[in-house]
């Protein structure tokens, strides 16, 4: 039967793969591990074909190999990811204090009112710029202006909004 002859050929071998595995991943554990999982996928393989398994012994270590080194970078990677600080976008918001937010609301306004007296067109090229991330040719392209009027639609747009800050600041 099939399956017996690739568990007799898979016990026969199974104590030199460990040994193998273990000098790529240092762990025995884990060795054992990249073993079974090797057996798996080799016990499939031979199960299709028994032509597709040539040299069943360098099939199998090759097998337990590629899985060692894919084991060992895994864990290579994960170790330096728990080592690193987490990306600021990661870390959680500080509460803001109740005067924190008042401030915060204050600016948001500010903004507000400073965008709501621009043309419409330049509202809608600092909109597109700063909130929507578009390219000055694309915004020129939406207006159906040139890219220097675009982009002095959004400087302009953007000195205002900076001015309606500064003085806000200054009170």
């Amino acid at each position: 039967m099939q399956q017996d002859r690739i568990l007799t050929f898979y016990l026969a071998h199974r104590g030199a793969l460990v040994n193998y595995a273990n000098g790529i991943v240092g762990d025995r554990a884990r060795a054992e591990d990249v073993v079974q999982e090797a057996f798996l996928r080799f016990a499939s393989a031979w199960e299709k074909s028994d032509e597709a398994v040539e040299r069943p012994p360098a099939y199998l270590y090759r097998i337990v190999r590629n899985l060692a080194i894919d084991r060992t970078r895994q864990r290579t990677r994960e170790e330096r990811q728990q080592g690193e600080e987490p990306a600021w976008w990661m870390l959680p918001d500080r509460p803001r204090t109740p005067e924190q937010e008042a401030l915060h609301r204050q600016e948001l306004a500010s903004i507000a009112s400073a965008l709501a007296e621009l043309s419409p067109e330049a509202r809608l090229a600092v909109e597109m710029h700063r909130f929507g991330g578009y390219t000055l040719s694309e915004i020129a392209a939406r207006l159906n202006t040139s890219v220097p009027t675009a982009h002095r639609l959004v400087r302009d747009g953007m000195v205002k909004i900076a001015l309606r800050l500064g003085a806000q600041s200054d009170e």
